[in-house]
């Protein structure tokens, strides 16, 4: 044969693209670790909540397990980003992950003990929040700085598998142990969880932030958002979604008038997007090849909102488990494009704090949806919070992609925050 031989074509991968496993030891440290870790911590989250039922008998009780949650990590999440752009982010990870490590040990000697008071559990739950939103936008941060540009969607999707995989595994794993050797045992496994993420977090290198004067300011980083109309607009089509099209708080209803079901259907009906964002993570290899950011979180969030909008309209159980599904699925593709045009677009001097933003907004958001479907489903019917929801955060997504319509033509090869 004459002629030069055509050079190979790349290889369509259809599973998640383990490529920054492969070529960075740092990043495969953080990311089993973290795996690890995140298994336990979810362990430990039903396990808190079962004995808090135990002691109090109540509901409401275990309701407020959520609040003492939520209100740290919405508090501390702006300024764990902005510690996070001022000191070494390495240090920072380290530090907040071995209180992590101290609290879940805490709770184990209580157990041991037999030291049962909902005081110290509702305390240890609020520590766990303000350290988590210290070591959220730490270790967000570091990603960049261990991966070049075109491996971040991969490493992106190899983090929604993290999430996924560890809250549909972590409560069966926490509700079996808690049954056999009690809530002690559940703690001391997730004690032991933290060695590897520890591990991985010890062997990083320094991660001073770049070009850092000083303090940070929480404000500085707000002003730098209000100047990035990208970067602002992944957080409204975040929102978009996650308070007008957020069904979950209405489940337990839609169980019982739609399919006629009980506490089993509920448990399906929560479990189904979580399945769908892990296949979405699993299935993720086609997204390295797509440099349309932007126009790829608009099609996403309007696959949630239309899937969502759809499954108000079934009254097929099947049916509606996989439209819940395909908005898993269709959720975790924008986390993947939204995290990486964070990342890219963003100064690493100011990834911190919009990291820190970026929790408030995921804490926050879809408790916000919650009130809104409840309200609606009281003053109407599910059938219309549902639907109506869906439908409304596509028609507000398209008036914010006309408003900011250099959104849909933002280009991973030249990324303008």
């Amino acid at each position: 044969m004459t002629g030069t031989a055509s050079p190979p074509r790349p290889r369509r991968r259809i599973f998640a693209d383990l490529t920054p496993l492969r070529t960075s030891a740092h990043y495969r440290r953080l990311w089993v670790g973290g795996t690890i870790s995140w298994m336990g911590q979810a362990m430990t989250a039903l396990a808190i909540s079962l004995q808090v039922y135990e002691i109090t008998g109540s509901s409401f009780s275990v309701g407020l397990v959520g609040l003492f949650s939520l209100v740290p990590l919405v508090a501390f999440g702006l300024y764990g980003g902005a510690i996070a752009d001022t000191v070494d982010r390495r240090k920072l990870g380290l530090h907040s992950q071995i209180g992590l490590t101290v609290l879940s040990a805490g709770l184990a000697a209580a157990a041991l003990l037999d030291y049962h008071r909902v005081w110290l559990l509702y305390t240890v739950v609020a520590l766990q929040a303000v350290c988590g939103a210290l070591n959220g936008p730490a270790r967000s941060a570091m990603i960049p700085k261990l991966l070049p540009p075109e491996q971040l969607p991969a490493a992106n999707a190899l983090g929604s598998v993290t999430m996924t995989s560890g809250t549909m595994l972590g409560p069966v794993l926490g509700g079996l142990i808690v049954g056999w050797w009690g809530y002690q045992a559940a703690y001391l496994i997730d004690v032991v969880t933290f060695v590897a993420a520890l591990y991985a977090m010890w062997r990083l290198p320094a991660m001073l932030p770049e070009g850092r004067k000083g303090r940070a300011s929480v404000m500085d980083g707000l002003r730098f958002l209000g100047t990035t109309p990208n970067i602002r607009m992944t957080f409204f089509s975040d929102m978009a979604a996650m308070i007008f099209a957020q069904p979950k708080a209405l489940f337990p209803a839609i169980a019982v008038l739609w399919y006629g079901g009980d506490a089993k259907t509920v448990g399906l009906l929560v479990a189904a997007p979580a399945v769908g964002a892990l296949l979405g993570g699993l299935f993720s290899g086609w997204q390295g090849r797509i440099q349309r950011h932007g126009l790829a979180i608009l099609l996403s969030v309007a696959m949630w909102g239309l899937a969502i909008a759809v499954f108000g309209l079934t009254r097929n159980l099947w049916l509606g488990l996989f439209f819940l599904a395909l908005a898993g699925c269709a959720d975790t593709i924008s986390m993947v494009f939204r995290s990486t045009m964070m990342q890219t677009a963003t100064p690493d001097g100011m990834r911190g704090r919009l990291q820190g933003v970026f929790i408030v907004v995921v804490a926050g958001g879809p408790r916000l949806g919650d009130f809104l479907a409840g309200t609606v489903a009281d003053l109407t019917s599910p059938a219309v919070a549902v639907t109506g929801g869906g439908l409304a955060c596509v028609l507000v997504l398209g008036l914010l992609a006309a408003r900011w319509h250099a959104f849909a033509r933002y280009d991973a090869r030249s990324p303008q925050p």
